[in-house]
């Protein structure tokens, strides 16, 4: 079996509220493999977003230990960690609040080529359109604003800047729950695809076990800042040991496990 890409340990964090202490994270630990999709799932307040802003650096840990493809995450700094942050890159449920709404969809894609030095700057148009196409999007697409495509081609073209840096692991945190259901079926086809194709691991941060079902192999239940239960996604949703699985499964829309 292959070591873990990603391992956090005993993740702490805690958040004060109207003047009371709330342990958004409390003694949290789970591992990803290469090539994997582990869902975080819970209700709102669970701790699961908290959870994925940590892995990012966007939100700093009271406490804990995190290692991506063998380093220490969280003592990362400059030049090392931007280089890391080509391998470990983050889908938002919003795609609008990452961008720059006046950006154009180049302009989007181009930021992690010239950033990351992926591309040369001649190659960069051909390399857009590249990505566009991957994503299932027309490369005419590249010249129109953000704020003016559609809510399922922003999250394309999210995915498309996400895996332009060649990640080995995506963080989608409700990366799916804005969207209509026949767009949301797309998304996941298309990640499905992208993880067959490149054998990118994915953390699936949701509420919605019926998304989960379709696209995760290990599911870990959140609730109270703290992993209630976990297992394979198919053993846990079709038998939850967990009063707060039970109640995610029987809110569950009916989608077919991915097979």
């Amino acid at each position: 079996m292959s070591a873990p890409l990603l391992t956090a340990t005993g993740l702490r964090k805690r958040f004060d509220s109207r003047g009371r202490a709330v342990d958004a994270l409390d003694d949290v630990s789970f591992e990803v493999a290469p090539g994997e999709t582990l869902a975080l799932v819970g209700p709102s307040g669970s701790g699961k977003t908290t959870a994925a802003r940590a892995l990012m650096r966007l939100t700093e840990l009271d406490g804990g230990e995190v290692r991506f493809d063998s380093e220490d995450l969280l003592a990362l700094k400059g030049a090392r960690l931007r280089a890391v942050r080509a391998r470990l890159q983050m889908v938002f449920q919003d795609p609008r609040a990452a961008f720059n709404p006046r950006a154009t969809v180049a302009r989007v894609l181009d930021d992690p080529l010239r950033i990351h030095g992926i591309v040369p700057r001649a190659r960069r148009p051909e390399a857009i359109a590249q990505l566009l196409r991957r994503v299932g999007l027309s490369p005419d697409l590249a010249t129109r604003a953000i704020h003016d495509i559609s809510g399922g081609q922003r999250q394309r073209v999210a995915i498309a800047r996400a895996i332009a840096t060649h990640p080995r692991l995506i963080v989608l945190d409700e990366a799916v729950s804005a969207l209509d259901v026949s767009v949301r079926g797309q998304i996941l086809e298309l990640l499905l695809d992208l993880q067959r194709s490149q054998d990118i691991a994915y953390l699936f941060i949701s509420h919605d076990l019926g998304v989960v079902r379709a696209i995760a192999h290990r599911v870990a239940i959140m609730d109270k800042g703290r992993i209630v239960e976990t297992g394979g996604a198919a053993g846990v949703i079709a038998n939850p040991q967990s009063s707060t699985g039970q109640a995610l499964v029987a809110a569950a829309p009916k989608l077919r496990h991915r097979g």
